[in-house]
């Protein structure tokens, strides 16, 4: 049985069900129950009572695209989101979120100590979004780097984007500041803009600052 965290599962010998909010390894879980009591058990030992309907992570689609118009064609908006489960605060759920034109083509990998998984591979249509990633936020400083790569598509008359690559290990700093609403997720967190355009630099300034330097 595939068990993932947020997932509210049922004791098949006790009475008493809550929600995963630790994979603790392969075989045993953390279970928190209606009184807040993390209880470690052995994954074997639960049963599934509902979780998240499952998403279509088909990496190809067939299916034609809708071009926006040109005109209103929008360039920009990659996000990396960051939101508490609905029935457990200790969870944490990450999301790509696209509010671009473009269709994505996103991956998303975990790297910790030489080791690679690969979580997430799937078409992100404009104005949706995909979860690719839970994590224990109790367990923040244990989090994998996270590596992201988009590739941009449009059936439009637009040159796409060039590749995005995205690297990072989350600390508890970059979630320390205050959440913000996220339409497309119906709900407030953590976003990590991954379009951020490239600073421009005033050729003028820079030679008069190394002037005044000197």
């Amino acid at each position: 049985m595939n068990l993932n965290l947020g997932d509210f599962v049922r004791f098949v010998d006790e009475n008493i069900e809550g929600y995963i909010t630790k994979i603790i390894d392969k075989d045993t879980i953390g279970v928190t129950d209606s009184n807040d009591f993390e209880i470690p058990v052995q994954a074997s030992k639960v049963t599934l009572v509902h979780g998240d309907i499952p998403e279509d992570n088909a990496v190809v689609s067939n299916r034609p695209q809708a071009a926006a118009p040109v005109a209103e064609f929008k360039k920009e908006g990659v996000y990396l989101a960051v939101i508490t489960d609905q029935h457990s605060a200790a969870v944490a759920h990450f999301h790509l979120v696209n509010e671009t034109s473009f269709q994505l083509l996103g991956s998303f990998t975990t790297a910790k100590s030489g080791h690679f998984k690969g979580e997430f591979a799937a078409l992100i249509a404009p104005g949706t979004t995909k979860k690719v990633f839970s994590a224990n936020l109790g367990d923040i400083q244990l989090w994998p780097e996270f590596r992201i790569d988009i590739l941009f598509s449009t059936a439009a008359d637009i040159e796409p984007l060039p590749a995005l690559h995205y690297k990072q290990q989350l600390r508890g700093k970059d979630l320390s500041v205050a959440k913000v609403d996220i339409p497309l997720l119906k709900q407030k967190g953590w976003q990590i803009r991954l379009d951020e355009p490239a600073p421009l630099i005033d050729a003028q300034l820079l030679k008069e600052s190394f002037f005044k330097a000197r």
